[in-house]
């Protein structure tokens, strides 16, 4: 388990929906300092945060962030896109795109914090995933979050001898900018931050943070045709 007070934390993608209520409910919980980074330039008005811009495809971006969050010790891996493009229609370049940030951008900044949170006693490592991760019908953007699982899981047992609890989490659709346009219930951000935040101090490895989560989640070692994104989606 990984204690939320005192710690110094980094949250990609912490400029505005998932990112920026894992920002909100650390520094609620007593976080002593947090990273919080966007594609573009920021500001934020808490002393607590620190801005700060970054570009997950770019391994110097991403170095540049762990050279400046050296105190850190909890990672949450939140950035991500998401574009409703087919495997077999869709443009190469998007389906490359989604791979890049959603896939390979939580592997670079893993490989970059990894030594950062050995020095620091090893921390915690949460890379946000997708109910998505596991039913067909998501495309390209499905086929990411199913990647980045299975390098998730990989890093689990990569960073077991360093001591850093690596967590995994599972969410259905968020009520986000990303989302927006999907026509199924959503949950809050704040909810959903909630529940990761409650796993990290709990000690879990993976985090299903919603119902839609945990049945699907159930539903893996039946019919494989069954793990279908639900109609309308």
């Amino acid at each position: 388990m990984t204690a939320i007070k005192d710690a110094v934390v980094v949250v990609t993608g912490g400029r505005r929906g998932l990112g920026a209520a894992l920002v909100d409910g650390a520094l609620a919980r007593g976080a002593w300092k947090v990273y919080a980074t966007g594609r573009e330039p920021f500001t934020d008005a808490r002393p607590e945060v620190v801005p700060v811009e970054l570009e997950v495809r770019s391994d110097d971006s991403v170095a540049a962030l762990a050279e400046l969050a050296g105190d850190a010790t909890i990672v949450f891996n939140n950035a991500g896109i998401m574009t409703p493009t087919p495997l077999v229609t869709g443009a190469p370049r998007e389906i490359e795109a989604m791979f890049d940030v959603n896939a390979f951008g939580p592997l670079r900044v893993a490989r970059a914090f990894a030594p950062v949170l050995a020095a620091n006693g090893g921390g915690a490592l949460v890379d946000m995933h997708s109910v998505l991760s596991w039913l067909s019908g998501a495309g390209g953007y499905g086929a990411s979050k199913a990647a980045a699982w299975s390098i998730t899981n990989s890093l689990r047992t990569e960073l077991a001898g360093q001591n850093t609890q690596v967590v995994g989490v599972h969410a259905g659709f968020i009520d986000t900018d990303m989302v927006s346009a999907i026509p199924l219930p959503k949950a809050t951000p704040a909810a959903i931050a909630a529940a990761i935040l409650d796993g990290v101090e709990a000690g879990d490895v993976e985090v299903l943070a919603d119902d839609i989560t945990a049945a699907t989640k159930a539903a893996l070692s039946g019919p494989v045709e069954a793990l279908t994104l639900p109609a309308g989606a």
